[in-house]
């Protein structure tokens, strides 16, 4: 073959080389970077009949990577570290150099080559030919290593984009952690706003107050029984913000408002797809009171095959979100209420009885508002209070009257049922004295004052005249001194008779009646 065929093939190898380097990102395409080196190493030892290749590369993820290929030395991969360190000199190079061989000291000539992303990489070609490296081997080399490093900055761009989705990510998910923190949180403020605080004097009430002292500073379950509107969540809320964890979130879960299919959902969440209608991820309950406390109400309207669930939580603390098979750990302090009987509940096989003694560990019973009838007129001032000033509304007289009828009614709905009625009071009453005629049950029945010795006489009874200015004088005596001699203003005698303070001062005149404070 003559030198002139002999070049026309050596540039038709070169061409088909050059055309072969083109597609070799895409066989690099999910590959790991150590094997992606070794493989560009191979390719330039066979394209270019090297004796020694050499590669310092800092990987995507910012690992110093060395590896080498010696077609005649197996062990060439292995000693990689070894060949680095005697190259070290020559690493900035330029041109061709002459150097041994770190593996057998055999004499080689060298071509340095700095990858082109930001000087993090260096490749070195090695070759014991005398006319090594020449314009082809030099055009080739260039192209490989040019490749090498479009295949390094796409991994780089890729890692990148998959870390900044990963921190975008992340930060979705503290943000929907924060707007659900920030929801509960605006319901409290809400809640606290409308609420009244605890408010009473009763024996029945501080006893529930000396537990409460007792029990908020330490880190128990606290089960609270009462009937419906006996105010059990602002006691869970009291116990809350004497506790330790009063910095941290109040979660209020209604278990009675939540569907059989949904119940692990809203307690424990879900992941994106774990159910149709799952469009993305969710918190649920739990992992927004971690750190905190959450409050199961009504939690004896939970169905019993649900019961075991929360059962695990409450004894672990750990749980699985819906569609997801990761344990999570949860640390939050639980305060539980109901109206319902348990241990009933238990007997007739509606209610786990190891969930009940897991719940169980201090309970606090409500008395309802009926045991308690000392504190209703400090509750009905209090509700009518803050209706008036929430209605933009002149705020009502409550008189001794209205104090007597609200302390005969039994109050089947309690505190709850009292405030509602007070502001409808308010609404119908305007200036003056607390109307109850029109939402108070029998009200027209209790609100009489006057205290009666006897029944009234029906229509054929006679009444003498005497008689009739005795019981006059009783009637004025009694407002007299339950109004402790005041015949003016707010829950005078006046007042508590209907007349006016001028025609009372009058009968007490004409009667001669004593006013005694």
């Amino acid at each position: 073959m003559s030198a002139t065929d002999a070049e026309l093939l050596r540039l038709r190898n070169t061409l088909r080389d050059l055309v072969a380097l083109g597609a070799v990102p895409l066989v690099w395409v999910g590959a790991s970077p150590p094997k992606v080196i070794g493989s560009f190493l191979e390719l330039i030892v066979s394209a270019l009949r090297l004796d020694l290749a050499f590669a310092s590369v800092v990987d995507p993820d910012g690992t110093e990577l060395q590896s080498a290929r010696a077609p005649e030395q197996a062990d060439a991969a292995d000693r990689a570290g070894e060949i680095g360190i005697a190259f070290a000199p020559i690493l900035n190079a330029q041109g061709r150099v002459r150097a041994a061989s770190p593996l057998d000291g055999r004499s080689l000539n060298l071509r340095v080559v700095p990858l082109t992303i930001d000087e993090q990489g260096v490749v070195i070609a090695a070759s014991q030919r005398d006319d090594f490296p020449c314009d082809t081997d030099n055009l080739l080399l260039s192209a490989a290593c040019t490749q090498l490093s479009i295949w390094l900055r796409g991994e780089r761009l890729h890692l990148e984009r998959e870390r900044a989705t990963a921190a975008l990510a992340e930060r979705e998910r503290q943000k929907r952690e924060l707007e659900v923190e920030n929801l509960y949180l605006r319901e409290e403020i809400q809640s606290a706003i409308s609420q009244s605080g605890t408010i009473g004097r009763s024996a029945a009430l501080r006893k529930v107050l000396g537990q409460i002292a007792q029990v908020a500073r330490t880190e128990a379950t606290v089960l609270i029984f009462g009937e419906s509107g006996t105010g059990k969540e602002l006691l869970a809320r009291e116990i809350h913000e004497r506790s330790a964890r009063a910095g941290r979130a109040l979660i209020k879960v209604n278990c009675s408002a939540i569907p059989k299919d949904m119940f692990e959902s809203e307690f424990f969440g879900h992941v994106r797809g774990a159910f149709t209608g799952a469009l993305r991820d969710r918190l649920g309950r739990f992992q927004a009171a971690h750190g905190g406390t959450i409050f199961l109400d009504e939690v004896g309207d939970l169905p019993l095959e649900l019961q075991p669930k929360l059962l695990r939580v409450l004894q672990e603390g750990q749980y699985e979100r819906v569609g997801d098979d990761v344990t999570r750990e949860v640390n939050v302090r639980v305060i539980a209420a109901t109206n319902r009987d348990l241990p009933a509940a238990i007997e007739a096989g509606l209610f786990r009885e190891d969930l009940y003694y897991r719940l169980n560990v201090f309970p606090i019973t409500i008395p309802p508002l009926r045991e308690r009838s000392e504190d209703i007129p400090l509750l009905a001032a209090h509700f009518a209070e803050q209706a008036a000033r929430r209605l933009g509304m002149p705020e009502p007289r409550l008189g001794a009257a209205q104090c007597a009828a609200l302390q005969r009614y039994r109050w089947p709905g309690n505190i709850r049922e009292l405030g509602n009625l007070v502001e409808r009071a308010v609404i119908l009453s305007g200036p003056g004295p607390l109307r109850l005629d029109q939402v108070l049950p029998d009200a027209r029945a209790t609100l009489t004052d006057a205290p009666r010795a006897r029944p009234e006489p029906d229509a054929e009874t006679i009444v003498t005249e005497t008689e009739w200015r005795d019981r006059e004088r009783a009637n004025i005596r009694a407002a007299l001194k339950r109004a402790k001699g005041r015949i003016h203003g707010p829950d005078g005698a006046a007042e508590l008779l209907g007349l006016k303070p001028s025609t009372l001062a009058s009968r007490v005149k004409a009667l001669k009646l004593r006013i005694e404070p």
